[in-house]
């Protein structure tokens, strides 16, 4: 579903930071968990620029290490910055669901 997709696109973020913050992770671990928590419209090859994205504003930081099986992977971590971004994102996210889902339920929150 298109719309899914564009829902997607406005809290990918947000989830990628909130599962970097469990622990250090690495772009297909990630797209697993994403999986796994029912995510499944999610591909690796979006992951990746949302990676460096949040490289770039400084929300986590990459960090090359071995792997126990094939090449070195690189794992990502969250800054003081990415903790006050996915702080913020968890704000704005219980300003936004609470309303809508209001508005879906008829007006009526249960």
């Amino acid at each position: 579903m298109k719309l899914r997709s564009q829902l997607l696109k406005g809290v990918l973020e947000g989830c990628i930071l909130a599962i970097i913050q469990q622990g250090p992770t690495y772009g297909y671990e990630l797209s697993i968990k994403l999986h796994e928590q029912g995510l499944t419209n999610i591909s690796e090859g979006s992951i990746y620029p949302i990676l460096l994205r949040l490289q770039k504003e400084q929300f986590i930081e990459g960090q090359m290490k071995p792997s126990p099986s094939g090449p070195r992977r690189k794992y990502y971590y969250l800054t003081a910055t990415g903790q006050e971004a996915l702080k913020n994102f968890a704000t704005h996210w219980e300003n936004i669901k609470g309303p809508v889902d209001s508005i879906i339920k008829g007006g009526h929150e249960s």
